[in-house]
C-alpha cells in the first residue's frame, strides 16, 4: 500500500512540475495534422503546454499587426517565409541568433541573416507543375515540362493556380518569372499563362487537390504537396520546370514582446533539431528540413535534381514589392477576360 502511494506522490509531483513549466502561445502555419503532432509531442516531453492557434501565413501576419501592441503570440512557426520578412521589416518580430544556425543549411541560414536574425528557415520546398496522368492521357496531352509549355493553346482551361492576393505559392510564382524573365517579360507570359487558367483558386493547395481528383490536368504548385495525394491513390506527378524554378523557405520567428519569452526561445531551439524536423514527414508533409543531420524521407523533392534560381528572398519578401506586384498582376492580368 506505501510503495502505491509513494508511486502516486511521485505521479502527482511530476504532474505538479509539469503544470509549473508553463506554457507557449504558437500560431502554426503548416498543415493541422503537422502542428497536433508538435504540440503533443513538446508537451508530452517537456511538460509545457503549446496553446496553439492555426492560421495560414497571411492571416497569420495580419493577426501579428492586428495585436501588435499587445502580443497574444510567444512564435510563429511555418508558413511561406516572405511574410515572416515582412513581420521582421515591420518590426513585429524579435532578433534572435540561434546557436542552432551552422547545423542548418545554407538557405536556411541565409534566411535568418537577411531578416537581421528576426525568422530562421525551418523547411524548403520547390515550385513546379502537378499533373494528372490519367486526364493528360484522355486528352491527349504532353506533360509540360517547362514554363513555355504552359501557354501552348491546347492546356486552355486546364490549368489551375492560386490567386497570388491570397496565396504564398502563387506570389512565389510571380516573383520566380520577374527574377527570371525581367518584369516585363514575366508580365506577358502571366499574361498568356490568364489565357489558359480555368480557376484561380483561394489557397495555395487547391489546385493541386483539383488535379488529384481529375477537376484539371496542371497545376503549379509547390512539389511536395503532392506525395499525400499520391498515397491516397489519386493519379498524380510533379515535375519542375527545365528553364529553373524558385522555392519556398518555410520559416519560424519569435514574437516581440512574447509574455512567455525563455519558453518561447526553447520551442524555437527545439524546432530546429533533428528530432523535431522528422514531424513533418511523419505528418505526410514532404519539404526538405532545414537541420542538415535530419532524415530525409525519400518522398521529400531531391533538391540536386531541381534547377533552382539565386531567388532573392529580402527584395521579394519586402511588402512593398510585394503589394506592388500584386497590384500590378491584378491590374494587367485578372483584369482580362479568359
Amino acid at each position: 500500500m506505501n510503495k502505491k502511494l509513494l508511486v502516486a506522490a511521485a505521479l502527482v509531483g511530476l504532474a505538479t512540475g509539469a503544470s509549473a513549466q508553463g506554457t507557449v502561445n504558437v500560431i502554426c502555419s503548416v498543415q493541422a495534422d503537422w502542428c497536433n503532432m508538435i504540440a503533443t509531442v513538446y508537451a508530452r516531453t517537456t511538460g509545457v503546454k503549446i496553446n496553439l492557434a492555426l492560421k495560414g501565413s497571411g492571416e497569420a501576419l495580419a493577426q501579428l499587426i492586428a495585436e501588435k501592441d499587445n502580443p497574444k503570440t510567444d512564435v510563429w512557426f511555418g508558413g511561406t517565409g516572405d511574410p515572416h520578412l515582412q513581420a521582421a521589416e515591420m518590426g513585429l518580430t524579435l532578433e534572435y541568433k540561434s546557436p542552432s544556425l551552422p547545423q542548418l543549411y545554407p538557405w536556411a541560414q541565409q534566411q535568418a541573416q537577411q531578416s537581421g536574425y528576426k525568422t530562421v528557415g525551418v523547411y524548403s520546398g520547390p515550385l513546379g507543375f502537378g499533373y494528372n496522368t490519367e486526364l493528360l492521357k484522355k486528352k491527349k496531352l504532353d506533360v509540360p515540362r517547362s514554363w513555355a509549355d504552359l501557354l501552348k493553346p491546347e492546356y486552355k482551361g486546364d490549368i489551375q493556380v492560386a490567386n497570388p492576393a491570397s496565396s504564398g505559392t502563387a506570389y512565389t510564382m510571380i516573383a520566380t518569372l520577374v527574377q527570371m524573365m525581367g518584369e516585363d517579360k514575366a508580365f506577358e507570359y502571366l499574361k498568356g499563362l490568364h489565357r489558359n487558367v480555368g480557376q484561380y483558386t483561394r489557397s495555395g493547395t487547391g489546385p493541386i487537390k483539383a488535379v488529384a481528383r481529375g477537376e484539371t490536368a496542371v497545376s503549379i504548385s509547390f512539389v511536395h504537396d503532392a506525395p499525400q495525394e499520391k498515397m491516397q491513390g489519386f493519379p498524380v506527378e510533379t515535375v519542375t520546370p527545365s528553364e529553373g524554378t524558385g522555392a519556398e523557405i518555410g520559416s519560424m520567428s519569435i514574437i516581440k514582446g512574447a509574455r512567455n519569452l525563455e519558453q518561447a526561445k526553447k520551442f524555437y531551439e527545439w524546432a530546429l533539431t533533428p528530432q523535431a524536423q522528422t514531424f513533418g514527414a511523419a505528418a505526410k508533409q514532404y519539404q526538405l528540413p532545414s537541420n542538415k543531420a535530419t532524415a530525409v524521407d525519400p518522398n521529400v523533392p531531391d533538391f540536386k535534381k531541381i534547377k533552382l534560381i539565386n531567388y532573392d528572398y529580402a527584395k521579394y519578401g519586402a511588402s512593398a514589392e510585394r503589394r506592388r506586384l500584386i497590384a500590378r498582376w491584378e491590374k494587367d492580368v485578372n483584369s482580362l477576360p479568359r
